[in-house]
């Protein structure tokens, strides 16, 4: 006997064959379903977190050097018509002869003055205790005061205890000293060699991924990873620029009102400035303390050259080296600095922002193309989408063409 049409479209026809919101939640349910199978069987990927354990800081490291160098090698080739591998070559024997350079003739007086500052870091925090309890002697704030001082014991005490047990620990802990060392002069040896042959086949790459993905998903693949990469280059070259400069003007503001210790403190601020929004707060700490020892007024200036200098790289140096390239909205970044830093600490403050922006890129995609295959939205919407990546897709080329 034929089936007549409303046969055929039952109540389960309706509500789960043919409902797509039906269709989205089961997929939703099987994705987890395989996260769930795949956290029970963790174990077999213990050999892949392991090999990616070994091979990953060497070519993080080597991605980074990638996208400071590469402009440069492309401009020697395109406008200068200079061989690719010879252009390399002479970049590595600039960035070799520079570093000679600073191990022989910087490295000395940095190191000199990170002995003295940690020589003299007791006498400072010493007299900074004294400074505060004197400030503190005011009846009216005893109880401050005392909480203040059982604050400075109990932490005076834990470093105590924690020191006396550092010499034995580390001389247990010798064996994974030097492999912490040997995995780190491996990593700087390594790392060359990758990057040559990144700089080398720089337009191979793309070409080498996109070969093992569909035809008819191609052209979309490609954008995203043009788009990937754009996002990368600009925020590594962004705040690796921004950070050098952060430093120089702590630098030459402490030479300009007599703070010890210049280079060090600003060497330190701009390696902290690589942690967003908190990173030059953090390098003021040991500035003040030090500062504190010398005389009050150099805590006035210290402040002083700290504001001059938030002024100057929010105002005029960040919107034009980084400007807003990773296009977040600054709660949604602190919300990630937040979720980040909870989960990895320091490493997890510097790497969640460009995580976050390649997930997002990928998420982007990724609905857009549901958008396009729905009958969810109407026709309007997905014509307002597909002129925006279009538009997108022009803007990243372009880019990469410079």
């Amino acid at each position: 006997m034929k089936e007549t049409p409303e046969r055929k479209k039952s109540w389960f026809y309706k509500w789960f064959l043919n409902n797509q919101l039906t269709v989205v939640l089961i997929n939703i349910f099987l994705v987890f379903l395989i996260i769930f199978l795949f956290s029970k069987i963790s174990f077999v990927f213990q050999p892949v977190n392991q090999i990616l354990g070994i091979t990953m800081p060497p070519v993080i490291l080597a991605l980074v050097l990638y996208y400071l160098i590469n402009p440069l090698i492309n401009v020697l080739e395109s406008k200068f018509h200079v061989n690719r591998i010879i252009s390399i070559t002479f970049v590595f024997i600039i960035i070799l002869a520079l570093l000679i350079w600073g191990v022989m003739s910087l490295i000395p007086f940095v190191q000199s003055q990170v002995d003295s500052l940690v020589k003299n870091w007791p006498q400072y925090w010493n007299s900074l205790n004294k400074s505060l309890q004197n400030m503190f002697s005011d009846p009216k704030l005893h109880m401050v005061k005392e909480r203040l001082i059982q604050t400075n014991t109990s932490v005076t005490k834990s470093f105590e205890k924690s020191m006396d047990q550092i010499l034995p620990q580390t001389m247990n802990n010798l064996s994974s000293a030097v492999s912490v060392l040997t995995n780190v002069v491996v990593i700087l040896m390594t790392a060359p060699f990758i990057l040559f042959f990144m700089l080398k086949d720089d337009k191979k790459f793309k070409e080498s991924v996109i070969k093992f993905v569909p035809d008819r998903v191609k052209g979309s693949v490609g954008d995203m990873l043009s788009e990937i990469s754009q996002s990368l280059s600009s925020y590594i070259t962004g705040q690796l620029t921004v950070a050098f400069w952060v430093a120089v003007m702590f630098f030459v503001g402490y030479l300009i009102i007599g703070q010890r210790y210049a280079l060090i403190l600003g060497i330190v601020a701009g390696v902290l400035n690589l942690i967003p929004y908190i990173g030059s707060t953090l390098a003021l700490v040991p500035s003040l303390v030090i500062a504190a020892f010398i005389a009050p007024s150099m805590v006035l200036k210290v402040i002083i050259v700290f504001a001059v200098e938030q002024t100057v790289e929010t105002r005029v140096i960040s919107p034009i080296i980084v400007g807003n390239k990773m296009q977040m909205h600054p709660v949604t970044t602190i919300l990630v600095l937040l979720v980040s830093a909870g989960m990895y600490g320091l490493i997890g403050m510097i790497a969640g922002i460009p995580i976050f922006a390649i997930l997002k890129i990928i998420c982007a995609r990724i609905f857009n193309w549901f958008k396009r295959n729905s009958s969810w939205y109407s026709e309007e919407e997905l014509l307002e989408t597909k002129e925006k990546d279009d538009s997108d897709d022009t803007e990243t080329s372009e880019k990469l063409h410079k």
